[in-house]
């Protein structure tokens, strides 16, 4: 992995925001392994930069869970197969080209542990989409188009102890005993974790923050 730069979140809302007013609608990726903190630091800069911005997340092209026990993936769910990459890969080409009326895009409800389709409305005035995923920085088909139709792309890096840690709770706190719970963040996680990590040399920027965020 490229070695990492410290930067405060500030500073990466600085970035974003120069982003956002450079060109009529930019699209911003933040990658990383799972517990990194992605969707925090994601919604962190959204908020800060304004009701120019949205947040389209990775999460909610996951498979449903009738589709993973159909595959035989529900014990892996979570990794790269497990989600509708095409059709992220098709949401993100609709939100480049900035079309005249608003796109709706799907939101993961972890209460429900299940997409929502049309849940996240991006009208033509947001001119900055920030998207947050595991997958952004695959070179495999389909997800090596996601990396072109990102303008920038972020990847975010954390201690492996601190991310097994926070995934640990993160599951415990969805109904997973403590057994459970760390069996899935060292076992299934880890291993997307592993496929992540080859990734990062792809983003335009190798992050730590002085201050972490929760996952």
């Amino acid at each position: 992995m490229p070695p990492a730069r410290v930067l405060p979140v500030d500073e990466l809302v600085a970035r974003a925001r120069a982003l956002a007013e450079a060109g009529s609608r930019q699209l911003l990726g933040i990658a990383g392994a799972p517990g990194a903190g992605k969707s925090t630091l994601a919604e962190r800069v959204v908020a800060e930069v304004g009701p120019v911005a949205r947040l389209v997340p990775m999460d909610g092209f996951h498979l449903a869970q009738s589709q993973l026990v159909r595959l035989g993936r529900d014990g892996r769910k979570g990794a790269a197969d497990t989600f509708d990459a095409n059709g992220y890969v098709s949401l993100l080409r609709r939100l480049r080209r900035l079309e005249p009326t608003s796109v709706y895009a799907p939101e993961f409800r972890r209460e429900l542990e299940e997409p929502v389709a049309g849940a996240i409305e991006v009208p033509p005035s947001v001119r900055l989409v920030v998207t947050e995923g595991n997958y952004l920085l695959l070179s495999d088909d389909p997800w090596q188009e996601i990396r072109q139709l990102l303008h920038e792309v972020w990847f975010l890096d954390l201690d492996a102890e601190v991310r097994q840690r926070r995934l640990t709770a993160r599951h415990e706190a969805y109904g997973r005993s403590p057994e459970q719970a760390r069996a899935w963040a060292l076992g299934s996680d880890e291993s997307n974790a592993s496929l992540v990590s080859g990734t990062a040399d792809r983003a335009d920027l190798v992050v730590r923050l002085p201050e972490p965020p929760a996952p």
